[in-house]
């Protein structure tokens, strides 16, 4: 278990977003933990009801300028993107097997035929 006072300590770096919102640009900053991007939209989270639940703002992407965040290492921030996507290609491949990975081939294995050599004594009935 993760201890939540170290997680708490640890800098996550912040995102800015910037979008469009009926006639105007709105420009919003949020920690990095409080924005994602699922399905053609940029997610952020913008507070908690009474009871302790997320309250989410769903921003389809065409409406998008940028998303600019600080982070760590830019190299870590790229190893977590080749990570996530690794990871969904993985989910994706148990969805839908493809090639020879996903389970017994149900094809006979091919007749293989050495077209180069014949048996001895097979020259005389060839045709040249």
């Amino acid at each position: 278990m993760v201890d939540e006072d170290l997680e708490l300590e640890r800098d996550i770096g912040e995102a800015t977003i910037v979008y469009d919102e009926h006639d105007e640009t709105v420009e919003k900053s949020v920690p990095n933990e409080h924005i994602a991007y699922f399905q053609d939209h940029w997610i952020i989270k913008t507070g908690e009801d009474n009871e302790g639940r997320d309250i989410v703002r769903r921003i389809p992407a065409q409406r998008v300028h940028y998303v600019e965040r600080t982070v760590d290492e830019f190299a870590e921030e790229v190893e977590t993107l080749v990570d996530q996507v690794q990871s969904f290609a993985s989910e994706l491949r148990t969805k839908i097997p493809v090639g020879g990975n996903g389970g017994e081939s149900e094809r006979p294995e091919p007749h293989r035929i050495d077209v180069d050599r014949g048996e001895p004594g097979e020259s005389e009935n060839r045709l040249e």
